[in-house]
């Protein structure tokens, strides 16, 4: 797993977000370099122990992409870049965000 690409994650996330909490729980799965958080308690490397509502799984490329807006998630779903594990409000509520 590399630090960076998670500590940039979280960075990014946590930007988007702009200090205002989230009203439910996301992870990230970046594919060969880990898992993010999001949740109530903010945004940070997610661990085995932790559950969410929902997974959204895509490349490192794909979560760049989506990161600094040139891919909106709504359309990195439908085109099968990114791909989602539960609940599918919450995913749409984060990604209403990170837009």
């Amino acid at each position: 797993m590399s630090n960076a690409t998670i500590d940039a994650a979280v960075a990014a996330i946590s930007e988007k977000l702009g200090g205002a909490s989230f009203d439910g729980s996301a992870k990230f799965a970046i594919e060969g370099e880990g898992t993010v958080i999001v949740d109530s308690n903010g945004v940070r490397e997610a661990t085995d122990a932790d559950e969410a509502e929902v997974t959204m799984t895509a490349d490192a490329d794909t979560f760049q992409e989506i990161m600094s807006g040139d891919l909106n998630p709504t359309a990195a779903f439908m085109s099968g870049k990114l791909q989602l594990d539960g609940d599918m409000g919450t995913a749409m509520k984060l990604g209403g965000v990170l837009s």
